[in-house]
């Protein structure tokens, strides 16, 4: 009986009376859109396992049977599908409203690093989920894909074997595959519950910068109610997508079953590892490409470390919110860049778009500093 109180009144703490900045606005409502998906993630992954098998001489098959033959099961797999890209969305945007306002400096740098690793676990689980399906690009994806652990010196080559669990890629390569793609949501959700946990030791930030406790209001039912339109708002759009064009943000070589004998001409990624992946291959050499794919990931924890803002409210920082928007430009372009072929002029654009997705980071300290030099000269003039 005390276990069932405590957690009700954990409950009543964090949803119901959790004291909110007054000025949110619905740029904060992408991290519950978010984790709506991924619980319906979740949800339809458990009933899809029932009918999948993970095996490469039926794989394919069971999707094809889950798709035709079990009641539903078309739109049970359409909504994981399409979820997945959906769930990037989500996060990409929380992403960006963090960016835009600041949301990763003190005293919210655990609460930053935390969704850091919880976006580089999302895109490991992605890709394994991508392979399940054991298409041509699902094949294909993979074998390209681990072979970049090859670069590694010394245990490359021992850990694609690991990661194979054979010397290609095949039936065990499909069984850790399918093993780990499962095991891992639950993961993420730990992850998110820990996120939660910080975001309210911290509190949130909000559009203006520092903390007011004395403007704080309950979270319900001004901010629940604000929330529940959001997420209604997505699913509305989700549901659009799955049933007038589910096939869209997938690939239409993976409708072919694979076919270790035959390569596609253009192995590309789901949509949502087009950056990383335009990264990877703007760099000719396979080392350094990997490398770069790897610091793209690091330098994003390493941000609440680098920048240190004197000035928190974007409103008084013109020059920053400027360069924040064409950092996320940039990273539009990269995506774009990411499924082209690799030719000119889009070998040379990827590399310049490659090079200014690390020179953010480099020069965000003094574009913020230039800010904060601007806004105490207006100070002394006025």
């Amino acid at each position: 009986m005390r276990f069932f109180k405590s957690n009700f009144k954990l409950v009543y703490e964090t949803a119901i009376t959790y004291p909110a900045p007054l000025n949110l606005s619905y740029n904060y409502n992408f991290g519950i859109s978010a984790f709506v998906v991924l619980v319906l993630q979740i949800v339809s992954g458990i009933f899809l396992v029932m009918y999948y098998c993970p095996n490469t001489l039926l794989a394919f098959s069971s999707v094809e049977h889950i798709m035709r033959d079990i009641p539903y099961g078309w739109l049970i797999r359409y909504l994981h599908a399409n979820g997945a890209s959906f769930f990037f969305i989500m996060v990409y945007a929380h992403i960006c409203r963090a960016f835009t306002y600041g949301s990763f400096v003190f005293p919210r740098r655990l609460l930053w690093c935390s969704g850091v690793l919880i976006l580089l676990l999302m895109i490991i689980t992605a890709f394994l989920g991508y392979v399940l399906p054991w298409g041509q690009m699902s094949y294909w994806a993979a074998t390209v894909i681990t072979n970049l652990a090859s670069t590694i010196p010394l245990l490359g080559q021992k850990i694609v074997y690991w990661l194979w669990s054979g010397f290609s890629v095949d039936n065990p390569t499909l069984n850790k595959f399918f093993s780990l793609h499962y095991i891992l949501p639950f993961a993420i959700l730990g992850l998110v519950l820990i996120h939660f946990a910080l975001l309210h030791q911290t509190g949130s930030s909000n559009p203006l910068g520092p903390r007011f406790f004395q403007d704080s209001i309950p979270f319900h039912p001004f901010y629940t109610l604000k929330d529940t339109l959001s997420v209604l708002i997505m699913l509305f759009f989700l549901i659009l997508v799955v049933t007038f064009a589910p096939n869209y943000l997938g690939h239409p070589d993976n409708h072919i079953p694979a076919n270790p004998d035959s390569t596609p001409e253009h192995i590309v990624p789901e949509r949502y590892f087009l950056p990383f992946y335009a990264i990877l291959r703007s760099i000719p050499n396979k080392s350094l490409g990997v490398l770069a794919l790897a610091a793209s990931i690091v330098v994003l924890f390493l941000l609440p470390f680098i920048v240190r803002p004197k000035i928190r409210n974007f409103l008084f920082k013109p020059m920053t919110l400027v360069y924040n928007q064409l950092f996320i430009a940039n990273c539009i372009v990269l995506g774009f860049i990411g499924q082209s072929p690799l030719q000119e002029p889009f070998l040379s654009l990827g590399r310049a778009s490659t090079l200014l997705y690390f020179l953010y980071f480099a020069f965000l300290p003094i574009i913020e500093y230039l800010d904060y030099s601007m806004v105490s000269v207006i100070k002394k003039t006025n």
